[in-house]
């Protein structure tokens, strides 16, 4: 049986920075607050009615075709990633397919937070090794920015959210690199500790001016919670990924952790007793872009010659839901 190799990857940002400093037009905060508890110094934010997921999920798999030197018909699926959908439904995948111009195939909405990437990933993985589809386009896409609370209660939460896409191309190799195993996770037990309950089909109304009023149209999250569980649930996947594949942590050449917030990364880090020059964070530059993160950082390491045909690449992620899961690759 074949294993799942990443034939490209590609990534797009809109081109708006906003700065730490630009956010003390909405909130009390400064430059280094929020870096001392989150990492960050700037995200990218979309221009509002302008940019949607899809408009950047399509930047980044133009990225990654071209990047392959493929066409958009050469793909036989598209599995699209997002807590934050164009709208309501239909999901993302069928806006970006039909802006790639390829009617026809397949489209899977993965709506598993943080964790999507990974999920998506896994559903890609089965795929391609049984034969299914030799060309799987798997997009991480995120616009967090137009759904903001710009109240002061909504500080802590939204300066941690910026927008972006990430894209990979997956196909079937037997040269023994590729896809070694996907691990993943879930706990409802946690699902209110970091959620948006409205607008909801489990409320009638969907969206009242009472919800409005209280903000249940905005993210919410208990931040102390999503640590504890985050600096757990990581690492314990991650050792569970290596084990199936009768490695350790001194065989990783690369991990990426999901770039929810610097001082969840390190703790991970520290866990598996990584070095610095064994981990991967940009968040300082693009905040938490939830579905997008891991994508966006393979496109960066990739390109820049960091990341090297043969390296052991390990991913990990967690996020509502509970969710969590890793994935080991052999580059």
């Amino acid at each position: 049986m074949p294993r799942t190799q990443f034939i490209s990857t590609g990534f797009h940002v809109p081109e708006r920075i906003v700065t730490n400093d630009e956010l003390r037009t909405w909130w009390d905060t400064s430059d280094e607050w929020i870096r001392a508890r989150t990492g960050i110094g700037e995200r990218h934010w979309v221009e509002p009615g302008l940019e949607a997921g899809s408009d950047l999920a399509l930047k980044a798999a133009q990225s990654a075709l071209e990047r392959a030197d493929l066409k958009a018909t050469d793909l036989d699926c598209i599995v699209f990633a997002t807590l934050s959908p164009d709208y309501f439904f239909p999901g993302g995948g069928v806006f970006l397919q039909r802006k790639l111009g390829v009617p026809g195939i397949p489209a899977l909405d993965i709506r598993n937070q943080c964790s999507g990437f990974l999920y998506g990933l896994s559903v890609a993985d089965a795929w391609v090794r049984s034969g299914q589809y030799k060309r799987v386009l798997l997009i991480g896409a995120e616009v967090h920015s137009t759904g903001m609370d710009f109240s002061p209660g909504g500080r802590d939460l939204s300066v941690l959210f910026g927008d972006g896409a990430g894209a990979v191309i997956l196909g079937p190799g037997d040269d023994g690199r590729g896809v070694l195993s996907v691990h993943l996770h879930a706990d409802g037990v946690g699902a209110e500790q970091l959620w948006c309950e409205s607008e909801s089909s489990a409320r009638m109304p969907r969206i009242s001016y009472d919800d409005l009023d209280a903000g249940r149209h905005f993210a919410r999250m208990n931040g102390r919670e999503v640590f504890r569980n985050a600096v757990v649930r990581m690492p314990e996947v991650v050792r569970e990924g290596l084990a199936a594949n009768d490695l350790t942590a001194e065989d990783i050449d690369l991990f990426i952790p999901h770039q929810a917030n610097l001082r969840i990364s390190e703790a991970v880090q520290k866990q598996l007793g990584l070095r610095d020059d064994q981990v991967y964070n940009n968040i300082e530059r693009f905040g938490n872009t939830t579905a997008a993160t891991l994508p966006i950082a393979m496109d960066e390491v990739a390109r820049s010659g960091r990341l090297k045909e043969g390296d052991l690449l390990v991913l990990s992620a967690f996020g509502s839901g509970w969710t969590w899961g890793s994935a080991i690759i052999r580059w």
